[in-house]
C-alpha cells in the first residue's frame, strides 16, 4: 500500500513512521507547503495520513487510487467529507490520541495568560525584568479560587477537569448532551460565571463565532479565553478589541482562523496574549499512538476488514 504522510515531520516523526511501517508498504513523506509535490505523490497514493491543509475534491479527483484518509487527531473540518463520499473514500480520525497532550497545553496557556508569561519572557530576556510596568504586576492572578469554564466535556476536558479541581479552580461545563450535575450549565450560564473560558469544541455550523461581541460582553470583566479547539469559533476581531479595552485580561491562543497565521495578526502585538501554532496536539507521545491507530486502519483497508472510528 502507498501510503502519504502529508506533513512536515520531524526528525523523531520520520523515524518513529519508518520503523513502524508494516511491511509491504511505502511510505512518502510531502511538507503540507508544497503543493507541486503533493500533486506529484496523488496519482499513486492509497492512504493519506492528514494533518492540518485542507483537501478538497480537486485534490480527490487526482488520487484514483485512494481509498482511505486518515486524520492525526480529531477534527475532520479540513477534508471536504461530501467529496470523500462521491470518491469512494473512507474518512476516519483518531479521537483520544491527542487528549493529554491538549490538555495539559490548555492548562500551561491558562497559567501562562493569568501569570503574563509573554509580557514578562522578552523583557527578562532584555536584562529588563526586574523593572516592569508595575500595572502589569496588578494584572497577574492564580487558578485557585476560580471558576473555569470548559465549553464543550469530551476526551481533553474530562482530563483536565480533575487537574483543574487539584489546583483549587471551580470547574463549570457544558455538554451537547445535558447533565444533571451542579457543573453542568447552559453555555449563557458559563459566560457569565467563569473566570477564565477554555474551549473545546470542534467546527460546527452551530459553533463557529460562538465566541462572538455579544458573548465577550456577556463573560466577566478580567475575564481569559483560551482556545485550543479550533480558530473559527472567535470573532478574533472583537477578541481584539475586548483585550485592548480590559474587557478580557488575557487570551491564550493555539489556533487561528487563519492557519497559519499571518505575522501581522493584531493579536500577535498585544502583551496580554499568549499564542502557539497548532501545536497543543504535537507530542511524541501522541505521534506515537497515531502512528498505530493509523497504520492499523491502512491494514484494515488491504484486509477488507472495517475501520477504527470512520466518520465518512
Amino acid at each position: 500500500m502507498n501510503v502519504l504522510l502529508h506533513y512536515r515531520a520531524s526528525p523523531g516523526f520520520r523515524a518513529a513512521l519508518e520503523q513502524a511501517l508494516p511491511e509491504g508498504f511505502q511510505l512518502t513523506i510531502v511538507a503540507e507547503s508544497d503543493d507541486a509535490a503533493f500533486l506529484r505523490a496523488l496519482p499513486d497514493t492509497e492512504a493519506i495520513l492528514h494533518a492540518l491543509r485542507p483537501l478538497g475534491a480537486r485534490d480527490m479527483a487526482q488520487a484514483p487510487r485512494l481509498k482511505l484518509i486518515q486524520k492525526i487527531g480529531v477534527g475532520v473540518n479540513t477534508i471536504d467529507l461530501d467529496a470523500a463520499r462521491q470518491h469512494g473514500v473512507a474518512v476516519c480520525n483518531m479521537p483520544g490520541t491527542n487528549s493529554q497532550a491538549v490538555a495539559e497545553f490548555a492548562l500551561m496557556l491558562m497559567l501562562a495568560a493569568l501569570r503574563r508569561a509573554s509580557y514578562f519572557d522578552p523583557l527578562t530576556r532584555r536584562g529588563e525584568g526586574w523593572r516592569p510596568d508595575l500595572t502589569a504586576l496588578d494584572d497577574l492572578g492564580e487558578l485557585a479560587g476560580r471558576t473555569v469554564g470548559l465549553v464543550g466535556f469530551g476526551a481533553i476536558p474530562q482530563r483536565l477537569a480533575p487537574a483543574l479541581r487539584a489546583l483549587g479552580a471551580h470547574v463549570l461545563y457544558t455538554a451537547r448532551t445535558p447533565r444533571t450535575d451542579s457543573e453542568s450549565v447552559s453555555f449563557e450560564q458559563l459566560l457569565e460565571r467563569a473566570d477564565v473560558i477554555s474551549l473545546h469544541c470542534p467546527a460546527t455550523p452551530e459553533t463557529i463565532g460562538m465566541i462572538s461581541r455579544d458573548a465577550i460582553a456577556r463573560m466577566k470583566r478580567g475575564a481569559v479565553l483560551v482556545n485550543t479547539a479550533r480558530g473559527e469559533l472567535v470573532d478574533e476581531a472583537a477578541l481584539v478589541a475586548a483585550l485592548r479595552s480590559g474587557q478580557l485580561r488575557a487570551a491564550g491562543l493555539d489556533v487561528f482562523r487563519h492557519e497559519p497565521a499571518a505575522a501581522d495578526n493584531p493579536l500577535f502585538a498585544l502583551p496580554n496574549v499568549v499564542v502557539a501554532p497548532h501545536v497543543s496536539w504535537l507530542t511524541p507521545e501522541t505521534l506515537a499512538r497515531s502512528i498505530a491507530v493509523a497504520f492499523e486502519n491502512c491494514r484494515r483497508v488491504v484486509a477488507g476488514e472495517a475501520l477504527l472510528h470512520r466518520v465518512a
